[in-house]
């Protein structure tokens, strides 16, 4: 089983070494990967010293990073984690066996701590209005949206577009495995503060702003439906509050005095007409979309787990089911 642990990097010379030390420790046979995102410190030189495989994606955002290691690493499992030294790495041979042993295609470390230094009241309550926000929307199945400790299998890698920039990574992630109703799991894992001389490079304000606004664009995207209809809804109602006392007004005296009102009325009332016919028809395009994502993510070999004593870490070793030949 090839298991490879990608650890996007930033400024993060103080814990990088731990983190690789960890990870060695807890799976012994992954290759580490580490990809610095034009860091200003001595992440790179530490990361090599340590033993890991150092890459570097010129792009800066945490989701060009992501973009490029899942396009450049082959691996049957894939251990996604932040360089920061906030996640428990022992927990990732349970979260890489469940994944084998249940055939999931991603397993979510959900943050479990007491230390609020570690998950700031602000990150907690935007966490939860986001994650809810999603679940109501693509489904549940995932408490802890923004976690940066995943495991994924190859199958997803390979049929993720990857299209967000910045910490929206992992809201793409959430909605990509939820809409096209892949095997998820969640293992709860301890989280802590940073080391002392290392900083977040996490905005609260910012980037909960283009956490939201990708939540926006990805349910235009997959579900246009609701989307427009939405919209629709909110234009059919101000047209019927500016339309009727037009109408009523009209019906008693005969005459239309309010012209503006009734003009501005009419224009909303099309309006929302032709935002429902655009919801219908989108709906048909994300329809076919979703099809053809189900066929690519369908075309990547699925992992079994088998029972097997030797397995080392975990009691199912992840193999490969090959087409029968013909004949």
């Amino acid at each position: 089983m090839r298991v490879a642990v990608l650890i996007p990097c930033y400024n993060e010379a103080v814990t990088i070494a731990k983190v690789i030390a960890d990870f060695r420790a807890a799976l012994p046979q992954a290759t580490i990967y580490v990809y610095d995102n034009n860091s200003r410190d001595q992440t790179c030189a530490v990361a090599a010293a340590a033993g890991a495989v150092v890459r570097r994606e010129r792009l800066q955002g945490k989701g060009y990073v992501v973009r490029r290691m899942f396009a450049d690493i082959e691996a049957d499992a894939y251990v996604l984690v932040d360089g920061d030294d906030t996640y428990e790495a022992t927990d990732a041979t349970g979260m890489v066996g469940m994944l084998a042993d249940e055939q999931l295609d991603m397993v979510t470390g959900t943050r479990v701590t007491e230390i609020k230094a570690a998950y700031r009241p602000g990150h907690r309550f935007g966490n939860v209005m986001l994650t809810g926000l999603v679940r109501q929307v693509f489904g549940r199945g995932i408490s802890d949206m923004l976690s940066g400790y995943r495991v994924f299998s190859r199958r997803f890698v390979k049929t993720f577009p990857a299209l967000a920039s910045g910490f929206e990574t992992e809201t793409e992630f959430t909605v990509h495995a939820l809409e096209l109703g892949m095997p998820v799991g969640e293992v709860r894992t301890a989280y802590r503060d940073r080391p002392e001389g290392s900083a977040s490079k996490l905005r609260t304000y910012t980037d909960g702003i283009r956490i939201l606004r990708t939540i926006v664009t990805l349910v235009k995207e997959e579900r246009p439906l609701q989307f427009f209809s939405f919209i629709g809804l909110l234009l059919l109602l101000g047209g019927l509050l500016l339309g009727v006392p037009v109408v009523l007004e009209f019906l008693n005296t005969r005459l239309v005095p309010r012209l503006p009102s009734a003009v501005l009325a009419t224009g909303l009332m099309l309006l929302s007409f032709l935002s429902f016919a655009c919801g219908l028809i989108l709906d048909s395009v994300a329809r076919g979309r979703k099809e053809a994502k189900r066929l690519s993510y369908l075309a990547v070999p699925a992992p079994t787990a088998r029972t097997d004593p030797q397995a080392g870490a975990w009691p199912g070793k992840l193999t490969r089911e090959l087409p029968a030949q013909a004949g």
